[in-house]
């Protein structure tokens, strides 16, 4: 599920720096903060949580950019995120995301990275116009 290739990861949600999850002194200590980015998507509001699925149509989630510091700490890293993000489950669990390589613009130049892509149902959830999920939960309180 690594691709040798791709040391990058763009996180949307709770693995942003904002949000001061506690998984965030991880990724700050495997990774180095590259900038602000997007990628094309939609953003849909799950109650404690956004929900990031790709999309063709001209719509972007707003999130962050990271690259690892370690290249060969990377399949480890990325390992434990797959984890915290419920990607690697019990055979009697749900995955609740997967993570994908995506498109990444950052200022206006087009590289790759992983990204964890909402792997559920979002009928009936609201959207997150803005594609900014921080943007959107400090409106929302």
């Amino acid at each position: 599920m690594t691709n040798p290739g791709i040391y990058q990861l763009f996180v949307y949600g709770s693995l942003r720096s904002g949000f001061h999850s506690p998984v965030y002194e991880y990724i700050s200590r495997f990774f180095k903060f590259i900038g602000e980015a997007k990628v094309k998507g939609k953003l849909f509001d799950m109650g404690s949580y956004p929900a990031g699925i790709p999309t063709h149509d001209d719509c972007f989630i707003v999130g962050e950019l990271y690259q690892a510091k370690n290249e060969h700490e990377f399949s480890w890293a990325i390992g434990q995120l797959d984890d915290y993000e419920g990607v690697a489950v019990e055979f009697d669990e749900v995955q609740l995301y997967r993570r994908e390589i995506a498109e990444v613009n950052l200022n206006n130049n087009l590289t790759h990275a992983w990204i964890y892509w909402y792997n559920g149902d979002v009928s009936g959830r609201p959207v997150i116009a803005s594609g900014d999920s921080m943007e959107y939960m400090q409106q929302k309180k």
